[in-house]
């Protein structure tokens, strides 16, 4: 289509596409950090609680449930602004948001309920700073990514800024989420389901 050969590089992608593809690159190597740095620091802890004790999986699932159906109504929010059905994209835009608010909703429960009942913190002990730090910055991900969409679904109701011609912005906010949907797989896998099984 011709917006993606507004900024055309030499790969024949969109610069901003290209961009988006460089930051989730490093984004990648940033939370592979962040993932090693849980499974060595999970199992040194000296003192309580550990993973096995306090993760509720079922739960968790529900929660790894709801993101991943957000990144299939992304995909139909997109399907919408391509073909140029604008109440589509702002229903799928508005329901993807609203699940990614869902997720972070439950993430803030889980976080308390592990300060309150399990008197697990950052400063605990060093599964609780791991788990935290690795948790955290992956809702702030996702928090960033719900401000995004919802600022293309009020976008969307002034002319000319969100349109079948400019779906690649549409386009790029969708890699953005994938990603994240993609990174909650490897951390609900690694932490909850590996970690947690004891």
């Amino acid at each position: 289509m011709a917006q993606h050969l507004a900024h055309p590089t030499s790969t024949g992608l969109d610069s901003r596409k290209l961009a988006m593809w460089a930051f989730l690159a490093s984004d990648c190597m940033f939370f592979g950090s962040l993932i090693a740095m849980y499974e060595v620091s999970k199992d040194r802890s000296v003192v309580g609680p550990f993973p096995h004790e306090v993760f509720n999986i079922p739960y968790t699932s529900v929660s790894a449930f709801v993101l991943l159906m957000s990144s299939l109504a992304m995909v139909l929010a997109l399907s919408g602004i391509q073909n140029a059905n604008m109440r589509r994209f702002r229903i799928w835009i508005a329901t993807t948001g609203l699940l990614g608010l869902v997720f972070l909703a439950g993430q803030v429960y889980e976080f308390t309920f592990f300060w309150r009942h399990e008197h697990m913190t950052l400063s605990h002990n060093l599964f609780g700073s791991s788990f935290f730090t690795l948790t955290g910055f992956h809702g702030t991900h996702v928090a960033i990514g719900v401000v995004w969409l919802f600022s293309l679904f009020l976008a969307s109701f002034k002319k000319g800024l969100v349109t079948q011609e400019k779906s690649l912005n549409v386009e790029i906010a969708g890699l953005y989420w994938h990603f994240v949907d993609i990174v909650w797989i490897v951390i609900f896998t690694v932490v909850y389901l590996l970690s947690g099984a004891g």
